[in-house]
């Protein structure tokens, strides 16, 4: 599997403890419309951020970040958002397996100074996050290989048809 890509863009901080509620609302989960999953994105924590996003920005989020329930909506509005990663100090554990699974960066950095409107630079493969704006570099808790895999290959699925474990019947 290939590398992932080094990704820059403009840091959005998030507090601790940002459960899936916050991150995308229960009364919006019953769409497969994903646009519209990112139009309300963290809407009750922050009313005016989705608009804020653009393409590539980066979530910067403090202990515990996605706890609550499993829904898979969370990281799916954010990756739906435009945003290319979700650095946190530490995940709830669902929320980070559910984001790999749907090919969204997560990178745990127990220990930075990123602030809001700081632009930064995510080396997932070397486990390095670069603060452009204040010069200075955080390292982040490496994720198990296979994970990176998963990652490169934009998600699960792509990842098991690709290696041939996962087949689909043809409705064709």
């Amino acid at each position: 599997m290939s590398a992932l890509p080094v990704v820059t863009g403009r840091a959005h901080l998030l507090g601790d403890d940002v459960d899936t509620d916050r991150i995308i609302a229960g009364k919006y989960t019953k769409t497969l419309d994903v646009s519209s999953l990112a139009e309300h994105l963290l809407e009750d924590y922050d009313p005016a951020l989705a608009a804020r996003i653009r393409a590539g920005d980066v979530l910067v989020a403090g202990e515990n970040f996605g706890l609550g329930s499993s829904r898979e909506q969370a990281p799916v509005a954010i990756k739906a958002a435009g945003v290319s990663c979700v650095l946190a100090r530490s995940f709830a554990r669902i929320f980070y397996r559910n984001a790999i699974n749907i090919g969204l960066s997560v990178v745990e950095v127990p220990k930075h100074s990123v602030s809001d409107g700081d632009t930064v630079t995510v080396d997932v493969n070397q486990g390095l996050v670069l603060n452009d704006t204040r010069s200075e570099r955080y390292s982040a808790t490496r994720m198990p290989p296979v994970m990176g895999q998963i990652l490169a290959a934009g998600g699960l699925v792509p990842y098991l048809r690709a290696g041939g474990d996962y087949s689909v019947e043809d409705d064709q």
